[in-house]
């Protein structure tokens, strides 16, 4: 055999082991893309779209600390301090649809007072499409007509109930008329006593089933907002009515806003209170709940003046026709962003009782 020879075959040798080779050879898998997470403006920002979906994901919450000296919904509260954490993490989500964005609302809240007492609920969780929602969150008797000042006890003085389940639908025309109906649980309790309010007071029945409900409507144009709503309670069967303007004048925030309770002398969800019993407790124990509510009628007022960029301060005065008396002042103080420092004292008197009480907050707030 010759040299060529051998060279031919040695290499058809070699193609033919390296193709056999080849054909057992393993090949990886190409990797598969990587999905980043897309922003969601649509709705406002912090929402993101849920990788592999078309629904928007929003989470927030906030931490909050704070110190308490006396009690403003206790007249014979004599504790010095007691100090208070909160826990808060909300959780919304959106997604277009052809009846507009389908929405939910989430909001988990923990809590720890002085002493080691400890807390946890299911604060909100609500489902809205096409102007109704279904589900937990405050009364439209509060959350339509605006809640009273920007101060912590803003409702010393009840301004209506809170954390009740309800079917509502909203309706905007576009031009600055809103109005509201609402169908809202007349049984909103837990080991006997109500969500909202004092629940030494309430008289709700596990067997009835008739809902309590709210109606309003009102209008804004430019600087300035009106509003009216009532409230029915459908168990005491007396109500409310509020109503309420908002104007603002550059920088300055400013409110009126009066209630009628259709009994002045009984108490019913939308004309209640937050009071202990001890308000309206006379010396020899007899006990009148009128006095701790509004009576016949309420009104409430208040202003909140940027001082600047950082710096805020709030007023809010509140008076009812059983002669009870709240004035409440704070600043709210963001030295940096989604931080807040908010000192608070609130003065209430109680002529039912001939009573005077100071009260103070100091809270810390972490928003994210």
């Amino acid at each position: 055999m010759n040299i060529k020879s051998l060279l031919l075959g040695s290499a058809a040798a070699i193609a033919a082991a390296s193709a056999a080779h080849a054909a057992d050879a393993i090949v990886a898998a190409e990797p598969e893309p990587l999905e980043y997470v897309r922003i969601c403006d649509a709705y406002g920002t912090g929402y993101f779209y849920i990788p592999g979906t078309e629904t928007c994901l929003k989470i927030g919450g906030k931490v909050r600390t704070e110190g308490e000296w006396y009690d403003a919904y206790n007249p014979r509260s004599r504790v010095g301090t007691l100090w208070h954490e909160r826990v808060e993490l909300d959780v919304d989500t959106a997604t277009d649809t052809e009846y507009g964005p389908l929405k939910t609302n989430t909001i988990f809240r923990w809590e720890w007072n002085d002493g080691g007492a400890t807390s946890s609920k299911l604060l909100f969780a609500n489902i809205s499409l096409a102007g109704f929602t279904v589900g937990k969150l405050d009364s439209q008797f509060n959350l339509y007509a605006g809640y009273a000042g920007d101060v912590i006890n803003d409702d010393a003085i009840y301004d209506g109930p809170y954390e009740l389940n309800q079917l509502t639908y909203n309706y905007d025309a576009g031009n600055g008329f809103t109005a509201v109906i609402s169908l809202e649980d007349s049984y909103s309790a837990s080991d006997g006593e109500a969500s909202y309010g004092a629940g030494w007071w309430t008289d709700d029945k596990s067997n009835h089933y008739a809902p309590d409900v709210v109606a309003g409507a009102g209008y804004k144009a430019g600087n300035w907002g009106f509003k009216i709503v009532g409230g029915y309670d459908s168990i005491v069967e007396e109500g409310a009515i509020k109503a309420r303007i908002d104007a603002k004048f550059g920088g300055v925030e400013a409110f009126l806003m009066g209630g009628w309770n259709t009994d002045g002398d009984k108490l019913n969800k939308y004309a209640g209170t937050n009071q202990d019993i001890s308000a309206c407790t006379t010396s020899s124990g007899s006990v009148n709940a009128g006095k701790c509510g509004w009576g016949d009628w309420a009104v409430w007022g208040g202003v909140g003046v940027p001082i600047n960029d950082k710096l805020k301060w709030n007023l809010q005065l509140a008076y009812t026709e059983s002669k009870i008396f709240e004035a409440t002042t704070n600043l709210k103080f963001h030295p940096v962003k989604d931080f807040l420092v908010e000192p608070e004292v609130t003065y209430m008197h109680y002529d039912f009782i001939n009573n005077d009480t100071v009260a103070g907050i100091l809270r810390f707030e972490r928003n994210f």
